[in-house]
């Protein structure tokens, strides 16, 4: 297999342009190279957590500027593995969930390393505390936004709410008398076209491509060395950062945060859950725990 063939059939369905054409074509050589060896792809992914932390150390213990130039250097380095692995796993065939979280996971690390690192490395090159807050506020927001994902990915959290899903649209094609999905269709009338999105949506859309650009710091911390001022990186990162914290705290309270279902009448005063018939011993305890674990 050619390098141009290799590189075209490893792209993934939608990437960054930096990934398209800065990072993947390096990355493209050194997956040619590695194609027949016995290197793993997740041997790649640890290799480039590795690097990142050499990344790390020269923020922090090199001079600056030249510690903030040859630790973004480094870092993009690692970068540049860390689409590697991806792109070697899929010329073997060999993408695996478990690669792809690890990969995850590991991209998040570094996200930690070198975020802490660039703000204590700039904080003894300026002596400014207030960078070194920028930097501990960043930590806890990408931390939080981490943990609030994962929660949203859990499969009992995705079951959970697929059946609330599927009980409201069943709910709604009982009354319509259409199954859930689909729509009456007249012969020889075309489905309507999608109705035109409003300029409140075009904005936040417009604002959600921003935030993925400033999430994915590899693509302008360059700019931060070539400027010689960390804080062109670390001041957009922590503050989208937090927007995405708000936003993933607003969506879990607007899915998990509602009322209790209202009792039946009487049920306040005798103790028990809707459904549930009073003096029935022991299954009125198992039916009330089912309702509520905390009944126990």
């Amino acid at each position: 297999m050619r390098l141009a063939q290799l590189y075209r059939s490893t792209l993934k369905a939608e990437d960054l342009a930096f990934n398209v054409y800065v990072c993947r074509p390096l990355a493209a050589v050194v997956v040619y190279v590695l194609r027949g060896t016995r290197v793993a792809p997740n041997q790649v992914t640890f290799f480039a957590l590795f690097v990142a932390v050499a990344a790390a150390a020269c923020f922090l213990f090199l001079p600056w500027p030249l510690g903030l130039w040859l630790g973004v250097a480094i870092y993009e380095l690692s970068y540049v593995f860390d689409k590697v692995d991806g792109m070697l796993a899929r010329a073997r065939g060999v993408q695996s969930p478990t690669g792809h979280l690890l990969d995850f996971l590991m991209d998040e690390i570094k996200a930690f390393f070198i975020l802490a690192a660039v703000a204590t490395g700039a904080y003894r090159s300026l002596g400014d505390v207030e960078l070194l807050f920028w930097g501990l506020a960043g930590v806890v927001f990408l931390a939080s936004g981490i943990g609030m994902t994962t929660f949203q990915r859990r499969p009992e959290v995705l079951e959970g709410l697929r059946a609330a899903a599927a009980a409201r649209t069943g709910t709604l094609a009982g009354v319509s008398g259409a199954a859930p999905g689909v729509t009456a269709a007249t012969p020889g009338v075309t489905a309507a076209t999608p109705a035109r999105r409003s300029p409140l949506s075009r904005a936040v859309s417009l604002a959600e491509r921003v935030g993925r650009f400033f999430i994915h710091y590899p693509s302008y911390i360059w700019i931060a060395a070539l400027l010689g001022d960390a804080r062109v990186y670390l001041y957009p990162y922590v503050v989208v950062n937090a927007l995405y914290c708000a936003r993933s705290l607003l969506g879990l309270m607007l899915r998990h945060g509602g009322w209790a279902p209202a009792l039946e009448r009487g049920a306040v005063a005798a103790g028990v859950a809707p459904g549930v018939v009073a003096g029935a011993g022991e299954r009125e305890a198992v039916d009330r725990a089912a309702v509520d674990p905390r009944a126990n």
